[in-house]
């Protein structure tokens, strides 16, 4: 393959990995002079047009996803070389590795890196998912890691295409079978819940730098999907957070209806974990809250007693001496000192303000933020939204208050929130070359997007038609840009109009109709078409021609002149005879190839080699010849009959 180049764009540089269903290689892509991916089926499908079909559409789904954390499908398409089919997808090229080479390397991840990729790979099904796609296949193998620690998730929709022979035969995928689903593994429903415990296998593998089932084949493996038991992390290694172990558990639960209910539930508590601390996630539904005990709220019912009650003893304290009110005081703080050394003074329940500790709200969205708080008595506000590349709109950057203070409760604590990245304006890239395009776009900090090429009979090619967003709009920084590229006008192939039988002029006026033309003219004698109408022409009627092809034509002179000497004599000076053959063609609907041999004094020789249409007509032939002479009749090159000249 190396050297070919596919879709007259892309040039095969290296070969860069194989998989179960394709080999990938490295190219080049001439119009754009950038590196891509191609994943090339490999032959034992090609053979196969039911996964075909499967691939072709679920590849085209795939291309209209669009996401940092997924890779870009930029083309899908088909060419045959030495007569075998060639199927390909044209991605994004990634430099950086797979996750798994990145276990392989390091034997496990940290948990800052294990919940990291999670976050990325989780934010990438949820983008999927709610576009209705499903993975199938989610695996170390599948995710590629940058050299910046970006996640980049790639074969998105085409693990829908392959047949159950691909899991039970194929050496290639038992590295799919030790994250498969039990639902997979038993071949039954699968949907965005599949995703979801196959991305718990990998989280697994992540943080213990093993799977959670070995075995001798790829059946042995599949059944311990369905029946096995998951031994959790922390029996493997006791420094496992126990918040992440939970997640990950509630993750490969056998059953779809206990998992998690969709990628954004997931994502909500492993930011929670990574924002709020590991420690915190303690079960698989809710956070433990803080040990701080919760104070009885005073009654306005108590407050009006005990104000009744002082009212009372003043009233009562008004008569007395002035010695009174003394003894009175020190009796009261003897009394008072004497109940704490006992432990019964029970004031304090009235006077004691209840505290909490502030949660570290940042990289959540409000509405969470809101809830967490609610939990420990506190109230959020928003202090001002700012532009932040690197928090998603509505993700909390900052708080007034620090996380881990005591405030007393209902204190409110107030946040900056993120209105996603800064807005810049989309650069109006109409009628500029394609290959000015990444130039243009970088210097104002967006990204290409969708390439798309249709044919314009106005537009020459490589130059941009049409762009979305539209331009002089205000977007994020980075949001992908996609645009409409000319490939200049189309050139479709057009049928050749059948001409024999109509007048030169009206066969003029249907060549120019499809874009083409007469070539060659000859004038012919005919006794079957009158002067003026085509009897013949160099390309068959139906066939598929170029725009601009020219056709040769045979026009009709009329009927052959007979010299008089002959219709004196009734013949010639080689005592030939002419006479006219009435023959009936056969009435199929298509030509008919006519051939007349005359033969005469032993040689042989061909009067008549015409096309006719099948029509079921009788056609008049002139012939000549001696009165001793034979004629044989062929259709379409076939033997048909033999007769002798009529006037013997």
């Amino acid at each position: 393959m190396i050297g070919t180049v596919l879709g007259d764009r892309y040039e095969i540089i290296e070969k860069i990995g194989e998989g179960g269903m394709a080999y990938v290689y490295k190219a080049k892509c001439r119009l754009l002079n950038r590196n891509v991916a191609i994943k090339v089926l490999r032959d034992e499908f090609v053979n196969d047009e039911e996964f075909i079909k499967k691939f072709r559409r679920e590849s085209q789904a795939a291309a209209s996803l669009s996401h940092p954390n997924i890779v870009n499908v930029y083309d899908v398409g088909v060419e045959e070389k030495d007569g075998m089919p060639i199927h390909y997808i044209v991605m994004e090229y990634i430099k950086g590795n797979t996750l798994k080479e990145i276990i392989r390397e390091k034997g496990k991840l940290t948990v800052e890196e294990t919940l990291d990729y999670s976050i990325q790979i989780a934010e990438a099904l949820e983008h999927a998912h709610k576009n209705h796609i499903v993975h199938r296949d989610i695996k170390p193998h599948n995710i590629m890691i940058t050299d910046d620690g970006r996640v980049k998730v790639t074969d998105f929709g085409i693990a829908r295409a392959a047949t159950t022979s691909t899991v039970t035969n194929s050496s290639n995928v038992i590295g799919s079978v030790h994250y498969f689903s039990p639902e997979q593994a038993r071949g039954g429903y699968t949907d965005e819940k599949s995703d979801i415990y196959s991305l718990g296998i990998v989280m697994y593998e992540m943080i213990t730098g093993k799977v959670p089932y070995e075995g001798d084949s790829p059946i042995s493996v599949a059944l311990k999907h369905i029946e096995g038991e998951i031994l959790p992390p922390r029996e493997i290694d006791n420094t496992v957070p126990i918040g992440l172990q939970n997640v990950i558990m509630k993750c490969v639960q056998k059953s779809q209806f206990d998992r998690y209910k969709s990628a954004s539930e997931l994502l909500q508590d492993l930011k929670r974990i990574k924002y709020l601390g590991t420690e915190s996630f303690m079960d698989n539904t809710t956070i433990i809250e803080s040990p701080t005990q919760i104070m009885p709220m005073v009654e306005d019912e108590d407050v009006e007693q005990m104000k009744a009650k002082n009212n009372k003893k003043k009233k009562k304290n008004k008569g007395d001496g002035s010695l009174k009110p003394i003894l009175l005081a020190i009796l009261l703080a003897f009394i008072v000192t004497g109940s704490i050394a006992l432990g019964f003074f029970k004031l304090k329940d009235f006077f004691v303000v209840a505290e909490a500790i502030v949660p570290d709200l940042r990289g959540l969205q409000v509405e969470v933020a809101e809830e967490e708080l609610a939990k420990e008595g506190l109230k959020l506000k928003v202090d001002k939204e700012i532009y932040n590349s690197e928090f998603a709109k509505g993700e909390i950057i900052s708080q007034r208050t620090e996380a881990g203070q005591k405030v007393k409760k209902g204190f409110t604590i107030e946040v900056v929130v993120s209105k996603g990245g800064n807005l810049v304006k989309v650069p109006n890239l109409i009628n500029r070359n394609i290959t000015e395009v990444d130039a243009i776009l970088s210097e104002v900090n967006l990204d290409e997007g969708e390439v798309k090429y249709d044919y314009s009979d106005t537009v020459e090619a490589n130059i941009i038609m049409n762009q979305s967003p539209d331009p002089y709009t205000e977007v994020e920084e980075w949001t992908k840009i996609d645009i409409i590229v000319s490939k200049g006008p189309e050139n479709k192939p057009v049928l050749m109009p059948k001409l024999i039988g109509l007048k030169e002029s009206d066969a003029v006026n249907a060549l120019n109709a499809f874009n083409l033309k007469i070539g060659q003219r000859d004038e012919k004698p005919s006794d079957e078409y009158p002067e003026g109408y085509i009897m013949w022409q160099s390309i068959e009627p139906g066939v598929a021609v170029e725009p601009n092809t020219s056709v040769a034509i045979h026009v009709s002179s009329g009927p052959e002149e007979v010299p008089e000497e002959e219709e004196e004599n009734g013949g010639n000076a080689n005592n030939e005879v002419p006479f006219n053959l009435d023959l009936t063609l056969p009435q199929d609907g298509t030509e008919i190839e006519v051939r007349v041999d005359r033969i005469q004094d032993g040689v042989r020789e061909t009067l008549h080699d015409k096309a006719h249409e099948a029509d079921g007509k009788t056609i008049k032939i002139p012939l000549k010849g001696k009165l001793d002479a034979q004629f044989e009749i062929y259709f379409d090159g076939q033997y048909k009959e033999t007769f002798q000249h009529p006037d013997r």
